[in-house]
């Protein structure tokens, strides 16, 4: 199976059967472009898409603790590596397969030139012979009519009795020249036609299947290299398949690794405040200074003195209402982490105390080596001044200083942390216990006393109409005092809802912190607010005698309101 034997007539069409060869080379090398092109763009878009859902860590404190967090982050990362593996199949395209597809169709396409080149050439060569034997031919038919008309003409005059004998010689002469010519054409019209069938002969045998054969070759390489570049397409996406399934894999084990269980206790170690869950308020009896009466059911307002109440020097009216979880002040971070809950200032102390201590240890290993250093200079001179080591040991030694100094001021803010932690607990036990302790017996009107021989009476005394005593008890009632503390730190109270405090003032205690390391306190005046529960020393009381004039009038204006019975008042001791 030969172009030159099968197809030895079919020079054109083999001329466009290559040149379409070439053009379809190249409309596979512009797939593959196109195909890099979208690799590339590919990983570009990946690599972007990481980068936009990557966390930005500026800070420690910033980095992902959740497993959730870091098992996304991790696949991210193996998304990463997949866009690196999607350029380098676009790379090992656009070198093993893309250029030299451009590289081969360049040479194809030099070669082809070449071939049909030269089998124009042995065709022009053979149309040469080829009019070289024809005119042989026809100057040979030519000689033969001259020299058949010559003999035609010699014959007439010989045969013509009125002809001369010289006529009858000239025509004989003029019939030989004619016959030597046509003699003369014949043989040379004998030779190119002989050299003209040689000439095809080669032409049709040998020439043109050699350049065909040539051709044939040319095109069955271009038939191998497209096959040798489609499997070159296939290995250049296979060979990263390994290293894809890897990150893959990454993939799976990093969503495998999410552990809700941690999560929740990291949840827990980071908004953990240290504060314990606020107790049951204790029952505080204040009908155990109200006297008892057994009248016929009527009532009258005490005539003492003391029983009178002005109402100007209440606190009922408060300007405000200060509320746990309404507005909270905010004020700045403070080295000593002042500001935050106490266990979590208890862990960022920590912290801080165990990065000195990884700091101090660097600079005592420095400060070793130093000291290995001079040794070794001062043993051997030659390799170095002892002396050029003393500033850099003497900073180092500073440096030692200052972390060591830190790391006991920081201590002692945690050991300050840890009492007061742990001394809150203790209070808040001791008012547990206290609160279960029976408070006494319930008497019939539903009051509790200790002892009912306490008991006295009272006379009966109507109270008067309804006038603007009442108003006066128309606001909320002030809270009253559980306890009291005392200031150990001053508060400025800038901010809206707290209260101002100098070092050492005492102030009441009207509620208590509630777990977010603020208490609710009131100076003598009626003034309330919100102060830092570490800046004070709280003292809570079972029964606090400070508001005992305030209930007192409440219950009094209550009553007279509602037209109920006053019970009489309890001995107050």
């Amino acid at each position: 199976m030969s172009w030159g034997t099968e197809l030895w007539d079919q020079f054109d069409n083999l001329d466009k059967h290559t040149q379409w060869g070439i053009d379809f080379l190249e409309k596979y090398a512009k797939f593959v472009k196109e195909r890099i092109e979208i690799e590339q763009n590919y990983a570009k878009q990946l690599r972007n898409l990481v980068k936009k859902y990557c966390p930005k860590r500026s800070s420690k404190d910033e980095e992902p603790r959740f497993t959730s967090c870091i098992a996304f982050y991790n696949i991210l990362n193996e998304l990463n590596d997949y866009a690196g593996q999607r350029e380098v199949v676009a790379e090992e395209l656009a070198h093993r397969v893309y250029g030299e597809l451009m590289r081969y169709s360049h040479d194809l396409k030099t070669e082809r030139k070449m071939h049909l080149q030269e089998g124009r050439k042995a065709q022009q060569y053979l149309d040469m012979c080829w009019k070289q034997m024809d005119n042989s031919k026809k100057k040979f038919e030519r000689e033969c009519r001259e020299a058949e008309k010559a003999q035609q003409c010699y014959e007439r005059l010989d045969n013509d009795t009125n002809a001369t004998k010289a006529d009858v010689e000239k025509a004989k002469q003029q019939l030989n020249l004619r016959t030597h010519m046509a003699d003369e054409n014949k043989n040379e019209y004998a030779a190119q036609l002989q050299n003209f069938n040689g000439e095809q002969h080669k032409h049709f045998y040998i020439v043109i299947p050699q350049i065909y054969k040539h051709l044939q070759e040319m095109d069955e390489r271009r038939t191998i290299k497209l096959s040798e570049c489609y499997k070159g397409f296939a290995d250049s996406e296979r060979k990263v398949i390994p290293i894809i399934s890897k990150c893959l894999e990454g993939m799976i084990v990093a969503a495998k690794s999410v552990d809700e269980r941690r999560d929740s206790q990291i949840v827990i170690d980071s908004f953990k405040s240290g504060f314990e869950p606020p107790g049951d308020f204790p029952f505080e009896d204040y009908s155990q200074h109200i006297y008892r009466t057994v009248s016929d059911g009527t009532i009258s307002t005490p005539k003492q003195e003391g029983m009178k109440i002005d109402a100007k020097t209440t606190v009922g009216k408060a300007k405000g209402k200060l509320w746990l979880f309404g507005k909270k002040p905010k004020g700045p971070a403070q080295e000593d982490f002042s500001h935050l809950p106490p266990e979590q200032r208890r862990k960022k102390l920590q912290q801080r105390i165990d990065e000195l201590n990884r700091e101090l240890q660097k600079e005592t290993d420095q400060k070793d080596a130093l000291i290995k250093m001079k040794d070794v200079y001062e043993k051997n001179p030659q390799m170095g001044d002892p002396s050029s080591l003393q500033p850099k040991l003497a900073e180092t030694m500073s440096n030692m200083d200052r972390l060591r100094m830190e790391i006991h001021k920081n201590e002692a803010w945690l050991s300050e942390v840890e009492g007061k932690v742990a001394a809150r607990g203790d209070r808040r036990h001791s008012s547990d216990i206290n609160h279960l302790v029976t408070q006494g017996r319930e008497s019939p009107e539903g009051s509790y006393t200790d002892d009912s021989n306490q008991e006295v009476r009272s006379p009966p005394q109507q109270h008067g109409p309804h006038n603007e005593f009442d108003d006066e008890f128309e606001d909320d009632d002030p809270l009253p005092a559980i306890g009291h503390c005392k200031a150990i730190y001053p508060f400025d109270g800038h901010n809206e809802g707290t209260l101002a405090m100098k070092e050492g003032e005492v102030l009441y205690i009207i509620e208590e912190d509630k777990g977010d390391g603020w208490t609710r306190a009131r100076r003598q005046n009626g003034e309330e607010g919100y102060v830092p529960t570490s800046y004070i020393d709280v003292t809570l009381e079972k029964n606090s005698k400070e508001p005992l004039f305030m209930l007192l009038s409440c219950f009094v204006s209550s009553s007279l309101r509602n037209r109920h019975y006053i019970p009489v008042l309890w001995r107050y001791h």
